[in-house]
């Protein structure tokens, strides 16, 4: 009689008892037209479940959250700023730009980093300026006051093309006000009158998967049109652009599905798949065994 050594008795054990996937021979399986359909639909299911993953893991998925601080510290305390309006009834010479804030900044006739472009043959201008902000409650405001000398009619009809602050955002993903006044047309308006465009500004960082961060400002704005009198008589008109900045900061984060949160995903779609297709193999399996029983039953 054959004496198995320990080391084999041991083997023998272990495979008896901790393998989990016993095998069954083959001769003890059937394989069946019904079971073949729903293995290819099961196939073919894992397959689309698995690309619609794999597109998820690929891309990246954007996340924002809300807190209250400053976010470009580096800045200096400064805002940069991008306008570009249009006044088509109003000579170039005349147009010029003011800035205003609670620091006590007073600047007549910026000319920093600004164009003017003659329109309609010089009777219309096309402003187009860059230039820096403080962090402070303030105005800036397109106006005649700089000119040498005051028109007795100025028209203030405008379009503005761009109003923009902060570094541009070219991300898809990403739907915000930072333009929101862009197209605004004011060229039907009392050309006497003066705008007051009212900003709320918000400021907005951009974080994109190497770590960089672009710093933006989204706004708000409400707008009124009046024409203003004073003991004087009329008082000139002008394009007024009053901001406030707001202490919440929107923080948005380029983010990738994790390895571990994929290969998760990849085992639950198979098993899943499987053990559904399984049962219902099984089901129909059993079902068409008893419908044979029976007939044969009738038979008899």
């Amino acid at each position: 009689m054959w004496d198995p050594g320990p080391r084999a008795l041991f083997l023998l054990l272990s495979k008896n008892w901790f393998d989990i996937y016993r095998k069954v021979p083959k001769d003890l399986t059937q394989p069946t037209y019904t079971g073949a359909i729903i293995s290819v639909c099961c196939c073919l299911f894992i397959l689309f479940l698995f690309l619609s993953e794999l597109t998820g893991f690929i891309a990246t998925e954007i996340v924002n959250e809300l807190y209250v601080d400053d976010p470009d510290k580096d800045s200096g305390g400064k805002i940069e700023v991008t306008l570009n309006i249009s006044l088509p009834n109003l000579n170039c010479e005349l147009v010029g730009l003011d800035i205003q804030d609670e620091m006590g900044r007073h600047e007549v006739g910026h000319i920093d980093n600004s164009m003017r472009i003659p329109l309609n043959n010089g009777d219309g201008c096309r402003f187009e300026g860059h230039f820096s902000i403080n962090k402070v409650p303030g105005n800036f405001h397109v106006s005649t006051h700089s000119a040498s000398a005051q028109p007795q009619n100025p028209d203030m009809t405008h379009i503005i093309h761009k109003l923009s602050f902060g570094d541009k955002l070219q991300v898809q993903n990403i739907h915000g006000a930072f333009n929101a006044l862009e197209g605004a047309d004011k060229l039907s308006s009392n050309p006497l009158a003066s705008h007051d465009y009212i900003l709320k500004i918000v400021p907005t960082v951009y974080e994109d998967m190497s770590g960089k961060q672009r710093y933006s400002y989204q706004y708000t704005v409400a707008n009124k049109e009046y024409v203003a009198y004073s003991h004087t008589g009329r008082i000139i008109p002008a394009i007024w652009f009053r901001y406030d900045l707001s202490p919440i900061t929107v923080k948005y984060t380029e983010r990738r599905q994790p390895l571990y949160r994929f290969i998760t995903s990849i085992c639950a779609i198979i098993g899943g798949t499987f053990t559904v297709a399984g049962i219902l193999d099984s089901c129909i399996f059993t079902a068409s065994e008893a419908w044979k029983k029976i007939q044969l039953g009738k038979m008899q």
